[in-house]
């Protein structure tokens, strides 16, 4: 039963009884081999852990892909429920490690997977397109039955879904079993994952960094082997950061395209600028697979703002696309350079990318502070009033992070109807500006620029609580322009770093704080993620152009080598 509200221990009876909650699901599905195992404190990266207790044949189920899943299940390689199994196994380890769940729904999904099977063996059929895939979904998208806090105190145990978001709704229908939701922020406005409810999730590579957010549950589940796909959202970031700080593919479409309807979360109604729906996975074929059956599934029939726009298959495989690229690099968005791995990695990008014929051409930042500070106006309409009260109903004082976000807000008062008209005029003309640029934007020859590669974050995953620059994110958000994040290696202290990628003298005060925190020691294990943006509607081209991007150069994604023993006494420190 939720507590009785108190102004002295609201939150921590809360944080208590939720906490106490996911233990009693969770336990049930335990493996026997005890828990007594699970690595150190200070043990940092503890990518081995979650899958020590597998048997072989669910090693190998866990470390496929979900488009390699789903056509052995449907071969009826593995089933359903050996499938589910062994994700759940890893699931329940990956939270002693990360804390990245929130609810479950164990039986019900062991239940489904058992009717699948049947069905399968029946009729020699399946489903659908995701028959038996096991998908994670992150905390404030609406699953029936389950709760939706959402990272709010206030919210816990008084949000329990009377239905599915479409987006759950069409993955179900599809096939897919939805299992676990996964930890999200505070306000979801962050790009860390902690909330007063479930505490801190942490990066399975180095658990003394973030795992991002605020999709960033999702990133260590999955980072972890415990989920072949999930569902995350993003209106700063919040899908791609997670992927690159823990090694995964995401994508972020254009907001007309994928359903969003059925989440729960501050400022609804709120459509200066619009958060989307958008799939954390392990492979670049995983995203295309998830955008072919949310969009075969016809959403725009279900939410009226969604474009009637198929998805086109014959583009995401490469059709029209020109023999040789045109590939933009920002290496620099003009405000804060860089991190040295990350300047490294698009160096060695380009030089493979040249070798192969395409054509790179420098990109030229446009206006990205301006940016920034235009879209911190349009997340904070209301001067973050919202935010305050949702935090004052439920007891609960700001997590760093929410704290520094709100620090942001220039001015705390509400802005007026005419004031948000003009605020409206300013976006559009910013991304009018931006058309013209890119297509400004030309090589010598006149060919246009077909996407531009750049990094995800200034840093490598940060330290708890240091993150403080978003725009090399949300600055497509603001230009409404898609974008994929995909691995690009894993950074180790001992690995040399050229003198032409170390950082320059700060610019500004920002730049200066995070410069500082270039220390090598500090992102040991952290993965390198990049970025590849493209024009707006164009989900499935910018997917082409990835695919050519990785036949040039391959996929340098982290592995989770079984190193040292369970109980951390060799493992990585």
């Amino acid at each position: 039963m939720p507590p009785m509200p108190s102004s002295q221990s609201l939150v921590r009876d809360v944080a208590a009884c939720k906490q106490s909650d996911r233990q009693e699901k969770l336990q049930q599905f335990m493996a026997a081999e005890g828990h007594d195992t699970t690595p150190r404190h200070d043990v940092s990266n503890v990518q081995y852990y979650p899958q020590a207790a597998l048997t072989e044949k669910q090693r190998v189920i866990v470390n496929l892909d979900a488009t390699a899943l789903v056509k052995c299940i449907q071969k009826s390689v593995y089933t359903s429920t050996e499938t589910l199994m062994a994700f759940v196994t890893v699931a329940i380890r990956a939270q002693d490690v990360t804390n990245c769940l929130t609810e479950s729904c164990l039986r019900d999904a062991f239940a489904r997977a058992e009717e699948l099977d049947q069905y399968l063996r029946q009729t020699g059929e399946v489903v659908g397109p995701l028959h038996g895939l096991p998908v994670s979904v992150k905390d404030h998208i609406k699953v029936k039955g389950l709760d939706t806090s959402s990272g709010y105190t206030a919210w816990a145990y008084k949000t329990v879904a009377n239905s599915d978001a479409l987006v759950v709704s069409i993955l179900r229908k599809a096939g897919a079993i939805i299992y676990v939701k996964t930890q999200n922020p505070q306000t979801l406005l962050s790009l860390e994952t902690n909330n007063n409810v479930f505490g801190r999730t942490l990066n399975p590579y180095n658990r003394k960094l973030t795992s991002g957010g605020s999709s960033g549950g999702e990133g260590a589940l999955i980072a972890c082997r415990g989920s072949p796909i999930g569902v995350g959202t993003d209106i700063g970031g919040s899908v791609r950061i997670p992927a690159a700080h823990c090694g995964l593919y995401a994508l972020k479409a254009s907001v007309a395209r994928l359903p969003h309807s059925g989440l729960s979360g501050s400022h609804d109604g709120m459509d200066a600028i619009i958060g989307c729906v958008g799939p954390l996975a392990r492979s670049a074929s995983d995203l295309e697979l998830f955008c072919r059956v949310m969009l075969d599934a016809k959403p725009w029939l279900s939410e009226p703002p969604l474009l009637e726009m198929p998805w086109k298959t014959d583009v995401a495989l490469g059709q029209g696309l020109p023999e040789k690229l045109v590939i933009a690099i920002l290496y620099d968005d003009g405000v804060v350079a860089p991190h040295p791995p990350i300047t490294q990695a698009l160096r060695r990008y380009e030089a493979e990318l040249r070798k192969a014929g395409h054509e790179i051409i420098l990109w030229e930042p446009l206006d990205h502070q301006k940016g920034w500070d235009l879209i911190m106006k349009l997340y904070f309409l209301d001067g973050g009033a919202e935010y305050h009260e949702v935090l004052c109903a439920g007891g609960e004082a700001p997590v760093p992070q929410t704290q520094w976000i709100l620090d942001q807000i220039q001015d705390p008062r509400p802005f007026t109807v005419r004031e948000i008209f003009h605020l409206n005029v300013e976006r559009e003309t910013f991304r009018a500006r931006a058309l013209e640029h890119w297509n400004a934007t030309k090589t010598s020859v006149g060919r246009p620029v077909d996407a531009i590669l750049c990094p995800v974050a200034p840093t490598l995953a940060p330290p708890h609580d240091t993150t403080s620059w978003w725009s090399y994110t949300s600055h497509w958000n603001l230009l409404d322009l898609p974008a994929v994040v995909f691995p690009a290696g894993q950074y180790s202290a001992t690995q040399p770093l050229s003198h032409d990628v170390l950082l320059h003298s700060p610019r500004n005060n920002v730049e200066e704080k995070i410069a500082r925190q270039w220390d090598p020691a500090t992102y040991e294990s952290a993965p390198i993620g990049l970025q590849l943006v493209g024009r707006r509607h164009n989900e499935e081209r910018l997917l082409a152009i990835l695919k050519i991007i990785e036949g040039v150069v391959p996929p340098d994604v982290p592995g989770l080598a079984m190193e040292g023993g369970a109980n951390g006494v060799n493992g990585h420190h």
